[in-house]
């Protein structure tokens, strides 16, 4: 997964440079559960030079094919026994980084080579890098480039209709409910329930997740099953759990409300209402959910200091867990590192052992076994007020949370790799000050200006 989702997935400018490989997976250990690996080759003393033998004609474009035998890594010029290693980050590791650096250099095969048929030139962004200029002011400077959409490029008038259809009643099939019944400003649009109950009373499956920051998320929902804003936002409307209503439907009410047709006119040109002007209505409202304010990026700018019990927990989020090597951490930052703090990729968790896990998660919508109770990581911004957590709410505290993360971790065939590593050493023995301090540094990323000024719902925020 990436080491670092803000930039190009394998660096961490802030720490150790450019990492050259990351390879992360479980090996097996008799009579036990499996245990977990995570080898990162990093820094200028893993650097190395990769060469294949090839002749090849340079007066057109061409296709190379290598290979990558993960095998010789662990075996090429240096035998490397995971059991008495389980992990690296290329500092104080007693050589095992460089040594496994001088292996990946000869992991390297050509396979072959052909004309390139298919070029078609440089691969060109989908969506603009720049923020519409209605939002670029709100856009944190140190949050990363995004695509935005170019094909709907919110204005003042689409963010308009999009609010009045996200309090809308008119959207479930009984009139009862709106976006807003289940994602509350001052809870960053989540809600305080482990699941979200629909408009005919009926449980929902899943947490429902918080609202902010969504331009900056390739999918949606907790198994990633919409790949835009777009398409999740008409996904509730026809859920049985949920509003339980038809596109249709919703559209011959919005049509009989002139307030409503007027508001169309105005963002679209026309009075026509169709599930996709619906969908990017929605969609530009939010866009401008943009939360990036909390006494963390405060601290950043050099606004407000962080007390020392914050940041001891600070220290340990951004710490590997290492204790052969006598490294005491959390180890949160692998997957809720950078700027958002998730990487919006997707994890098993250690809820539930094997047998236990009942939700899928991300298998449903792949198909891959490997992909069994694997979930979106959520961002830790706003943390401190989207309880309850985990997919299905079954926690009601961050420090429930941590307890989880600390001794709680169940075994299962796919549980992540850095966190099966953990249970080989019996946990990861936060003291109950460490814990403490943990909560205290997640309470750092709420951001009262995002869930407690009216400006957010409006769709414009103030400075």
């Amino acid at each position: 997964h990436p080491l670092n989702p803000d930039l190009n997935a394998l660096h961490w400018s802030w720490k150790d440079g450019y990492v050259f490989l990351a390879i992360e997976g479980h090996y097996e250990r008799p009579g036990e559960n499996p245990g977990g690996y995570s080898y990162h080759l990093a820094g200028q003393d893993c650097a190395g030079t990769i060469e294949v033998p090839v002749e090849m004609d340079l007066n057109g474009d061409l296709r190379l094919t290598l290979a990558f035998d993960t095998e010789r890594v662990f075996a090429a010029a240096h035998t490397i026994r995971i059991p008495d290693s389980d992990s690296t980050h290329s500092h104080d590791d007693g050589g095992l980084a460089a040594r496994m650096a001088d292996n990946a250099v000869q992991a390297f095969a050509l396979l072959g080579i052909q004309p390139d048929l298919q070029n078609t030139g440089p691969a060109e962004l989908v969506g603009s890098v720049n923020a519409p200029p209605t939002l670029a002011s709100h856009v944190p400077p140190h949050f990363p480039l995004t695509a935005w959409p170019e094909d709907n490029i919110p204005t003042p008038d689409g963010v308009s209709l999009g609010r009045r259809l996200f309090e809308d009643k008119h959207l479930p099939i009984n009139n009862t409910q709106s976006c807003s019944s289940c994602h509350h400003q001052q809870a960053a649009f989540a809600e305080p329930l482990a699941t979200s109950t629909g408009a005919q009373g009926q449980t929902g499956a899943r947490n429902a997740m918080p609202l902010f920051n969504l331009a900056w998320k390739p999918s949606f929902f907790w198994d990633g099953r919409s790949p835009t804003l777009r398409d999740q936002v008409l996904r509730p409307i026809q859920d049985p759990l949920e509003m339980n209503e038809t596109l249709p439907g919703v559209i011959a009410k919005l049509r009989a409300d002139p307030g409503t047709l007027g508001d169309f006119e105005k963002a679209f040109g026309t009075r026509e209402i169709t599930p996709e002007r619906i969908a990017l209505a929605l969609e530009q409202f939010l866009l401008t959910f943009i939360s990036g304010q909390s006494r963390l990026d405060l601290a950043r700018a050099g606004k407000a200091e962080l007390t020392e019990q914050e940041q001891h927990g600070f220290r340990l989020f951004f710490t590997e867990s290492d204790p052969a090597r006598g490294i005491r951490g959390a180890d949160c930052f692998h997957c809720h590192g950078g700027a958002h703090f998730t990487n919006n990729q997707f994890h098993n968790n250690g809820l539930d052992p094997d047998d236990l896990i009942r939700d899928i998660g991300r298998e449903k919508v792949t198909g891959k076994p490997g992909d069994k109770g694997k979930f979106m990581t959520p961002s830790l911004r706003n943390a401190a007020l989207t309880a309850p957590y985990m997919h299905d709410g079954r926690f009601k505290t961050l420090e429930e949370v941590v307890d989880h993360y600390d001794r709680g971790i169940k075994s299962s065939g796919t549980l992540d790799p850095n966190l099966a590593k953990h249970l080989t050493h019996g946990g990861l023995g936060l003291t109950p000050e460490e814990k403490a301090a943990l909560v205290a540094f997640l309470k750092t990323l709420t951001d009262t200006s995002f869930t407690e000024k009216p400006s957010v719902m409006a769709g414009v925020r103030t400075q």
